[in-house]
């Protein structure tokens, strides 16, 4: 029989909002379900790409799972290990989740209903609690020899770094070799090749050290004022991730993180304002900071006030790292030496990792504290 050419021809409409149900079901990464269990979804716009997203609400399964402990690792001990490193790469995992598969008999626990239909996923789903943790086992497990040699891993972002081009190649051809070996895809577009400065996990990276990244925080001048506890805790989480590149920030956020505590009256007053946009130019002139070497001695400075206990980890004159802490209670009753000497601990117990087995030297403003070692009598506290 033939078929031919006429002027209209029977065309199928799709309700709104389904596109991407149907993409996910011809790429084989959802079917329809008859499953008794059975969570919300909803249709997210995208920011930056247009159209729309799927997402799954899977707290009452996440409720109800058994956590998986895998540890995420810490961010600036990720960093430490690329002193010396010269050239970088990147790579981003195309839907890196979709890449493993759900066991079979887990798969109707994945259920969701929509307006459109009952359905549940033959691959990892975001929104599971235990997908973030599994899938960095999955990645460490995969790069395992790789791992503080020349590989970061961080979820489904990769980086390579090596200390010249020779070396990085080789590196790039080990690591592109692991995904050929275990069938992983990468998002050519995300990836980027060779370069001098790299931008990962909201910081920029190069020879020269570790710096806040401005596509991150350049929208932070024109935050407008927190009027909910909220939106405080929106703006410190933010604030906070870069704390290491903020000198004194927990002392000088203290107006802010007073109005979070539990039955403290909302009250914006104008210290808050002052320190809100002192915290906002903070975070848009942050310094780069330098990368540690454990072959050389690290300098420490610590000074302490009715505020809070503050902190630098320095090393050859160039500032590595910044803490600070907020009194607690108890530690506000302190006399003078002893806050000194909470500033001197909290900065060995935080930077533990770079002064333990190494020479470092300490510089306090109470002299006294010279001669704790040889004081033939102190308190509980020291």
């Amino acid at each position: 029989m033939c078929h031919p050419d006429r002027d209209v021809e029977f065309k199928i409409d799709l309700v709104p909002g389904t596109a991407p149900l149907q993409e996910q079901l011809d790429k084989g990464f959802i079917r329809p379900s008859s499953s008794p269990l059975g969570c919300p979804a909803l249709f997210v716009e995208k920011k930056d790409q247009g159209g729309k997203s799927l997402c799954v609400d899977y707290r009452p399964l996440n409720a109800v799972t058994i956590k998986n402990k895998y540890p995420l690792p810490h961010i600036d001990i990720l960093f430490d290990q690329l002193a010396g490193a010269k050239v970088f790469s990147k790579i981003d995992l195309r839907s890196g989740y979709y890449q493993i598969k759900i066991r079979e008999e887990d798969i109707p626990k994945t259920a969701f209903s929509t307006r459109y239909g009952f359905y549940e996923y033959l691959v990892m789903s975001f929104g599971l609690t235990n997908a973030p943790a599994f899938f960095l086992y999955m990645m460490n497990s995969v790069f395992m020899n790789e791992l503080h040699k020349f590989v970061v891993v961080f979820i489904d972002d990769i980086l390579i770094y090596s200390k010249s081009e020779k070396e990085h190649e080789e590196h790039l051809k080990i690591v592109l070799t692991r995904f050929r070996e275990h069938k992983l895809y990468a998002k050519f577009s995300k990836c980027a090749f060779w370069l001098k400065e790299v931008s990962f996990l909201g910081h920029i990276l190069s020879e020269k050290g570790v710096a806040v990244d401005p596509s991150k925080v350049k929208d932070v001048l024109n935050w407008k004022q927190p009027e909910t506890v909220t939106e405080i805790r929106s703006f410190l989480g933010l604030a906070g991730y870069y704390h290491r590149f903020i000198k004194d920030f927990s002392k000088t956020a203290k107006p802010m993180t007073s109005l979070t505590k539990k039955n403290a009256k909302y009250l914006w007053s104008s210290n808050c304002e002052e320190v809100f946009q002192t915290l906002k130019k903070m975070l848009t002139s942050t310094a780069v900071l330098a990368q540690p070497d454990v072959t050389k001695p690290f300098d420490v400075y610590c000074d302490a006030s009715g505020n809070g206990l503050g902190c630098v980890l320095m090393q050859e004159g160039r500032v590595i790292a910044y803490a600070s802490h907020q009194l607690r209670k108890h530690e506000a009753n302190y006399p003078t030496h002893d806050l000194e000497l909470a500033a001197v601990v909290h900065a060995l117990k935080i930077w533990r990792h770079y002064l333990l087995g190494n020479t470092c030297h300490i510089y306090i403003d109470h002299k006294s504290l010279k001669y704790i070692l040889t004081q033939p009598k102190l308190n509980m506290r020291q």
